[in-house]
């Protein structure tokens, strides 16, 4: 009697204790799902105010479908746009963290990090080589051919000189003899140049100014890619860089979701404006960059890219290389540190 009681009592404590922990178990798979909810798991993204900065010219141009979509409101972020003529008008804020994400030039950007103690990081390359060979004559078929010829060209002791000179002497021509160089402050010198006069005029311009000579001047045409010329002599695997898309590093560290939004929308933007040239160029003048027609010839010969990680640091890091050999001032004085790259 006494062991028939006794049984009935340890089944009546085990099916209790069965009880309270399958209670338990569904308490703590409820815990677990509000934790990942409370965690952000399901959360959605929260669109962040970006204020982004470029140039007139080809480093802006890839991002006017960018534009035009955050004016219509369709973006993750809410992007506002400065479009300069220099990129001093907005470096001193892109230091402060004023403005977060900016399009620069490849050695300014290099310079802005040296002289900030690494305050900007380099996302990826956005424009290449914009630079081209032109004549009003049919002499010049390669780089080889430009020896004992007068080249007019901008941006003595700048970016520009020290492209030319490279390509030169990786061709076997001494820049300092076996050709005349003559600078002109700006680019519509060489363009006035190549219009009046009625000898062969040789010429490396960059673009759109390129296209603009090429619309003004039935005899002039485009003799040689200085960008296709590098990456045919190099056999590192560099290349001419001219954009680069930086962001101010501190922003990064603490909003990198917000800032891959961009990379994303951005990089959709290029697609759209390499792939989509007349609907594109109308942009391009809409937001003051350049006017539409040029923009229509300039944008196939412009470059426009974006190019993240290894690759874009590969062919940066060789590129101001090759400046920093011509003039260390060219890049900062140094060359960056490997945190320049994201």
């Amino acid at each position: 009697m006494f062991n028939k009681r006794l049984r009935k009592k340890i089944a009546a404590t085990l099916i209790a204790v069965m009880a309270l922990s399958s209670f338990a178990g569904c308490g703590s798979t409820k815990d677990k799902s509000d934790n990942e909810e409370n965690n952000g798991i399901t959360q959605e993204y929260v669109s962040r105010d970006i204020n982004v900065a470029a140039l007139k010219g080809p480093t802006a141009i890839g991002m006017v479908k960018l534009m035009k979509d955050s004016e219509d409101g369709l973006t993750a972020n809410n992007y506002s746009f400065q479009i300069e003529a220099s990129a001093d008008a907005f470096t001193a804020n892109l230091i402060k963290g004023d403005i977060q994400i900016a399009a620069m030039p490849c050695n300014a950007a290099s310079t802005l990090y040296n002289k900030s103690s690494g305050k900007i990081t380099v996302l990826g390359i956005n424009t290449l080589g914009v630079l081209y060979v032109v004549e009003t004559g049919d002499s010049v078929k390669s780089v080889s051919d430009l020896k004992g010829k007068t080249i007019y060209s901008t941006g003595k002791g700048t970016t520009p000189e020290y492209t030319l000179r490279y390509l030169l002497k990786s061709n076997g021509i001494d820049p300092d003899k076996d050709v005349n160089i003559e600078f002109k402050s700006e680019a519509t010198e060489v363009a006035t140049i190549m219009a009046q006069s009625k000898d062969e005029v040789i010429a490396m311009l960059p673009q759109p100014f390129v296209t603009t000579v090429l619309t003004s001047n039935k005899n002039a045409r485009i003799a040689l890619d200085v960008t296709a010329e590098w990456e045919k002599a190099a056999k590192d695997g560099s290349s001419v860089v001219t954009g680069v898309i930086v962001v101010n590093t501190e922003y990064y560290n603490s909003n990198k979701e917000a800032v891959d939004k961009f990379l994303e929308e951005y990089k959709s933007s290029v697609d759209y404006v390499n792939a989509n040239v007349d609907d594109s160029s109308e942009l391009v003048e809409k937001y003051g960059i350049t006017k539409a027609a040029i923009a229509k010839q300039a944008i196939p010969k412009c470059n426009i890219t974006l190019i993240p990680g290894d690759e874009a640091k590969t062919k940066i890091s060789k590129y101001l290389q090759v400046l920093y050999d011509e003039n260390p001032a060219s890049v900062g004085g140094k060359m960056p540190a490997d945190d320049f790259y994201k």
